[in-house]
């Protein structure tokens, strides 16, 4: 139901503010958007209780609900939306959460409802918490006979896609997967070479508390602990980028050569595209090809903030004949939208909106993306298709029917860590083996006319 908050300061602005991201994210929302926007009205405690408490509950969702029923004795659907999300938050603070008071967890959450106009369900929510403060142990996947099921809900995955993961991976590959995907991601990041040197970097960020660890599998990335403040005044003045390792290597497997024309058909929000110009310091032209305009003026304003002079935005459908003439790129790289089911660490939310048909949808769309693709690329060009997915109907599967039906291109290899190539001619990275998120890249080549 629609509710309106009133302001208190029997709420601390963290929680408030967590009930508000989460019941945007059951809206359609996606959390990190919400959490980047709200950071400015929050304090540096806040902002970290709010980010703990929203991901928290995203990540453990179907554990918690199954901890609701338990101490409700009464169904998660039976109950209004709103008192759901505030025993979640609750249960996460009295489980997952040491440093706060069993009696904060409590008395906020009762606050909260009250708060929220929700005063009828104070009574349930008191009753819960404090009967899950008396009882913390109780494991509500501990009696579930089911090994399946039970993974599902001790990792707090959809039952359908544990089993898809079973299936292709086997039992114990799957289930560190699902574990790993409730781990925090640790921070990586690049540095811009148009703003900036490595060692300046490095240097500054060390002497404010900051350790770095250079990436074992990307040149050039680093991952970052501390020095938080530092680090978003790096990014806001344009001398870092945050960047995932994995998201890195993409760029890499391009292997663009001064001087190079090349297309990114899927550019949006720009992550590699800035990567590609940075790394050729404006020497090649990037075309960033995207089907909304909006999300090209993130492009843009990355390329701005970075110096960057190469990039040229244009809107295009890649599912339709590209607007150049064939045979024009040195380079062209296919990122392709996608399940996202490798970034589950960071966008918890996308694992209880996807469905077997959405990925059998994407995957159709990504074969036309890589055909529609491949006519740009010049002879003995290099052509690279990528995801964020961990399905091999988005990956091997896309790279294999592009390969049995384009006649004109051959398997091109990756100059990437061994420990990431595949048997199939690709390369993958994995959450739980490589504590990056979840990549494919595969590399083609247009056979020289």
């Amino acid at each position: 139901m629609a509710i309106g908050l009133a302001k208190s300061n029997s709420i601390s602005p963290a929680r408030l503010a967590a009930f508000e991201i989460l019941r945007r994210v059951e809206e359609g929302a996606y959390a990190s958007v919400l959490l980047a926007s709200r950071e400015e009205g929050l304090g540096p405690l806040d902002r970290a209780l709010c980010h703990e408490l929203v991901m928290g509950v995203l990540r453990r969702q179907l554990w918690l609900d199954r901890l609701i029923e338990f101490y409700a004795n009464r169904k998660v659907t039976e109950m209004d939306p709103d008192v759901r999300l505030v025993l979640r938050l609750g249960l996460y603070q009295l489980r997952f959460h040491s440093r706060i008071p069993p009696s904060a967890a409590v008395n906020e959450s009762v606050n909260l409802c009250y708060f929220a106009r929700l005063r009828s369900a104070g009574g349930l929510v008191n009753a819960v918490l404090r009967r899950a403060a008396r009882e913390p142990d109780v494991d509500p996947a501990i009696t579930i006979t089911n090994p399946t099921e039970k993974v599902a809900v001790s990792t707090s995955h959809p039952l359908w896609l544990i089993e898809r993961w079973i299936k292709a991976f086997g039992r114990e590959e799957a289930e560190s997967l699902a574990h790993a995907n409730n781990e925090p991601a640790p921070v990586a990041f690049r540095v811009v070479l148009n703003r900036a040197r490595h060692d300046e970097v490095s240097d500054q960020l060390r002497q404010a508390g900051a350790t770095l660890v250079p990436s074992r599998i990307a040149k050039g990335a680093w991952r970052v602990t501390g020095a938080r403040s530092l680090l978003a005044d790096l990014v806001a003045t344009g001398k870092v980028y945050l960047q995932d390792e994995a998201s890195q290597l993409v760029a890499a497997a391009l292997e663009v050569q001064p001087g190079d024309r090349v297309l990114d058909l899927c550019a949006a929000p720009g992550s590699k595209t800035s990567q590609i110009a940075d790394s050729m310091q404006n020497s090649s032209l990037i075309v960033a090809g995207d089907l909304h305009r909006h999300r090209l003026r993130t492009v843009l304003q990355t390329a701005q903030l970075h110096g960057l002079r190469s990039i040229l935005c244009t809107v295009l459908d890649g599912l339709k004949s590209l607007p150049f003439k064939d045979k024009t790129f040195d380079r062209v790289l296919v990122d392709a939208p996608c399940s996202g089911t490798g970034t589950f660490r960071r966008n918890p939310e996308i694992r209880w909106r996807i469905s077997p048909a959405d990925i059998e949808d994407l995957s159709r769309r990504q074969k036309q993306l890589l055909v529609s693709a491949s006519h740009a690329v010049k002879p003995g060009g290099r052509l690279v298709y990528s995801t964020c997915s961990l399905e091999a109907d988005e990956n091997e599967g896309v790279a294999q029917t592009f390969l049995e039906n384009s006649e004109g291109f051959s398997s091109a290899e990756l100059l990437l860590d061994k420990s990431l190539l595949t048997g199939s001619g690709g390369a993958r990275t994995w959450p739980h083996r490589d504590g990056t998120d979840g990549f494919f890249i595969r590399a083609f080549e247009r056979k020289s006319d």
